[in-house]
């Protein structure tokens, strides 16, 4: 029994217009550098136009359409966080540095002891 929920993938026009936006932004690359002889400005052009067809023709695909939805609720979930204000910020930083040099004195007090332990009464250096 098939699950209704599974989407399956196949090969799709979306696809092959990903690979045509790839290759255009390759040929902008590609000019960008044939065109050395150019100006700046026209070496520039081709270089942005290849980039901008690129993405167009990405953005027009499947997949692109799809990004971009999940782009969008994205951005509606992050306006939904309630972001901490200054104050508790500053006091979560706090906590943390706290801990980390609590931490810090814990670790360093048992690596003095095992020190103590092995090289002072086990192996009996000084």
């Amino acid at each position: 029994m098939a699950n209704p929920n599974v989407e399956t993938v196949g090969a799709s026009s979306g696809k092959w217009l990903l690979v045509v936006a790839g290759l255009l932004v390759v040929a902008g690359v590609i000019g960008f550098y044939v065109l050395a002889q150019q100006p700046s400005y026209v070496r520039g052009a081709a270089l942005f136009a290849g980039l901008a067809l690129g993405v167009v023709v990405a953005l027009v695909s499947a997949p692109g359409k799809d990004f971009v939805g999940f782009a969008k609720e994205s951005y509606r979930e992050v306006k939904k966080v309630v972001w901490p204000t200054r104050k508790e910020a500053g006091q979560m930083t706090g906590l943390v540095f706290a801990f980390v040099v609590i931490m810090a004195l814990f670790l360093w007090s048992a690596d003095k002891l095992i020190e103590w332990v092995i090289f002072s009464l086990v192996l009996g250096w000084k």
